[in-house]
């Protein structure tokens, strides 16, 4: 586990709640700044583009929220935190499809991919 994480198990310093995780927080940042860039997506991209980016940009924080509600089975735990990180990765991947469909430019989507990249690294295992 990596030490981000490790340091904050059960038990470990002040962390009571899903919501105390730094990389929580930083997941919700990303989903925030993800929905307000989608919002000036082409009507023609509702129901594809703009619906997968919000889904996977969400989920990120709604994997290690769930892999806390997990905590005491270590495998479980862990699932759910390669899942965050693997949605962070299609989130990676959509913003960079979004870029080359000339929706969105590199300034717009380069602080929430490092962000992103952040949010990897945290919730390594």
């Amino acid at each position: 586990m990596s030490e981000s994480l490790d340091s904050q198990k059960p038990g470990k310093g002040d962390i009571r709640h899903f919501s105390d995780f730094i990389v929580w927080q930083k997941a919700r940042e990303v989903g925030g700044g993800v929905f307000e860039l989608s919002k000036t997506f082409p009507a023609d991209e509702r129901f594809s583009l703009t619906d997968q980016i919000r889904r996977s940009s969400r989920s990120i924080g709604a994997n290690i929220a769930e892999a806390w509600g997990k905590r005491y089975y270590q495998a479980a735990f862990v699932a759910k935190l390669v899942d965050s990180d693997g949605e962070a990765h299609e989130t990676e991947h959509r913003l960079l499809e979004s870029e080359s469909c000339g929706y969105l430019a590199h300034s717009e989507i380069a602080p929430l991919g490092e962000k992103l990249r952040e949010v990897g690294k945290s919730s390594e295992v």
